[in-house]
């Protein structure tokens, strides 16, 4: 061992222990190196330690590497990079380096044993967590409470109930947490009624067992169900808060989302987080709640919270739906860390808004400051494209998506595609791509196409296509709707009748249009034949 490393500068270490990111870790490790200091294993475990709570993969890999040439690695050093892989995309992989302590001179201790059984747990590995029981059991190690928690989560997470129900009733000391990994792997899986007899039973709860129940309902579809527990819980966290909002928004209940918004606000000394922003941020955009949405930005100015990532996404997208685009941009403008979600929301609310050149040319931005567009990108400047009337663009995006970024097309990027085509009457190109698909999800692009023959008055190729459509799907009333139209417009009256009499026979009927409009901030719902509706 080197002289210095018996008297480790403090600089380095604090440095390392501070580091933020892989480069700054390449930094140290480099250091380390040039002065020797990496003999010293405890300043060489300060490297390590940084993957345990950093798990992306290029930065655990790097971890085992220096675990690997560490001269007299430790438990620490091993635990950390077992640790790192069970919280890691790969942890199957944590198996290895137990393995490699198996073979000692370093031995697995009850961290060992907990984070190898996590990473178990973590890609429901049953028979290695069995065999890994097995060991423990084997061991000289005193039974412990962490590691009969995780073992109960390994067997549950792989559907192993009965046994991991068995290693439950035998802990000789048993904390919530030992109930919660019962508990979290019923609703893994779905089975929420026996995940509630599993509550109902529960010797102790604490605020992430009423949680689990919330969310799992929640995750079934039982709203109801979700808000009866999420009233009774005893103490809430942010984490629950979050819970119900989500849960209202998976079922496009928005205006219970805001309801729980207001009600957090008032009644809960928790605050909203970047979390519950971006969700309420979302109903108010599917709402077009526009006063709501701007308080939001007024709370979220007013108690310093960043605009980054997904709430400036958020605020985007709500700001454009509720036609305020020059505000979205601004948002935009002023994001200094945006993501591609937040270059797709401007770009999408651009097109919307008409506004098709704009798009492009933030398209080009985006591709100029090293953002790789992905498959949402291109239903965005390929809208943009449609609503300007660009075809030569959108033809040469088009081909783009798949030669230059490795992105297949999807039913959204045909049906850009052929509705634009349409608009631009090459209603045979349009034909041609929608060849390209399967049937099944042909429909919607036909219906699109159908209607571009009837602006331009092609009633052979729209008989056509109208014949496909209602061999697909004779119970859809657009096909009908449209050729009947069409024919009238020809002054076809008989086929008008006949497509009418078509419809009676097969007991179609025209579906109602349906709009939302915030007038002093109360949403009116409109739906065509019917009177108002107040939600």
């Amino acid at each position: 061992m080197s002289a210095c490393s018996s008297t480790p500068p403090v600089p380095i270490l604090s440095f390392t222990e501070r580091a933020k990111s892989l480069s700054e870790i390449q930094q140290a490790h480099a250091f380390m190196l040039k002065t020797g200091l990496f003999h010293d294993t405890f300043s060489a475990s300060k490297l390590v330690a940084f993957a345990a709570t950093n798990p992306e993969p290029k930065t655990v890999s790097y971890a085992h590497s220096i675990l690997n040439r560490i001269e007299s690695p430790n438990g620490f050093t091993h635990n950390s990079v077992i640790r790192a892989y069970a919280n890691s995309s790969t942890p199957e992989i944590a198996l290895t380096v137990f393995r490699d302590m198996l073979l000692g001179p370093v031995f697995p201790d009850k961290y060992s044993f907990t984070f190898v059984l996590k990473a178990c747990g973590a890609f429901c590995g049953f028979e290695e967590g069995r065999q890994i029981h097995g060991l423990f059991m084997k061991s000289d190690l005193v039974t412990d409470v962490f590691v009969e928690n995780t073992l109960v989560n390994v067997y549950g997470r792989s559907g192993y109930f009965e046994i991991a129900r068995k290693v439950l009733d035998r802990m000789p000391v048993r904390d919530a947490v030992s109930w919660n990994s019962l508990l979290s792997a019923y609703l893994e899986k779905g089975l929420v009624e026996e995940a509630r007899a599993l509550f109902d039973e529960m010797e102790e709860r604490n605020v992430e067992s009423w949680n689990f129940m919330v969310s799992g309902y929640a995750a079934a579809g039982l709203v109801k169900e979700a808000r009866e527990v999420f009233d009774s819980m005893p103490v809430k966290d942010v984490v629950s808060w979050n819970a119900m909002v989500t849960a209202y928004a998976h079922v496009g209940c928005y205006n219970e989302v805001l309801e729980v918004f207001n009600m957090m606000l008032d009644d809960s000394a928790e605050k909203p987080d970047g979390f519950t922003l971006v969700n309420v941020l979302s109903a108010c955009a599917s709402l077009g709640s526009l006063s709501q949405g701007e308080w939001v930005h007024v709370y979220i100015d007013k108690h310093g919270i960043e605009i980054e990532g997904f709430v400036a996404t958020a605020l985007v997208d709500m700001y454009s739906k509720c036609g305020k685009i020059d505000k979205a941009l601004e948002v935009f403008r002023a994001t200094s860390k945006r993501d591609v979600s937040t270059w797709n929301s401007i770009i999408s609310g651009l097109s919307v808004h008409g506004l098709g050149k704009d798009a492009l040319e933030i398209f080009s931005e985006m591709v100029y400051e090293g953002f790789k567009p992905n498959g949402i990108t291109f239903i965005g400047v390929l809208s943009a494209c449609n609503h300007v009337g660009l075809l030569d663009q959108a033809r040469k995006l088009f081909e783009m998506m798949n030669s230059v970024y490795g992105i297949e097309p999807t039913i959204e990027h045909y049906g850009c595609m052929v509705d634009l085509l349409g608009r631009m009457g090459k209603i045979e190109e349009a034909e041609e791509l929608v060849n390209e698909i399967p049937a099944d999800e042909a429909l919607i692009l036909l219906e699109s196409l159908l209607g571009a023959c009837k602006r331009f008055g092609k009633l052979e190729q729209a008989e056509r296509i109208a014949n496909r459509l209602l061999e697909l799907n004779p119970r859809e009333s657009s096909g009908y709707v449209q050729m009947s139209n069409l024919y009238a417009s020809d002054g076809r009256w008989d086929e008008v009748m006949d497509m009418r009499r078509k419809m009676r026979a097969e007991r179609v009927n025209k579906k109602p249009g349906c709009s939302m409009i915030e007038v002093d901030g109360v949403v009116h719902e409109f739906l065509a034949g019917e009177g108002l509706r107040i939600e």
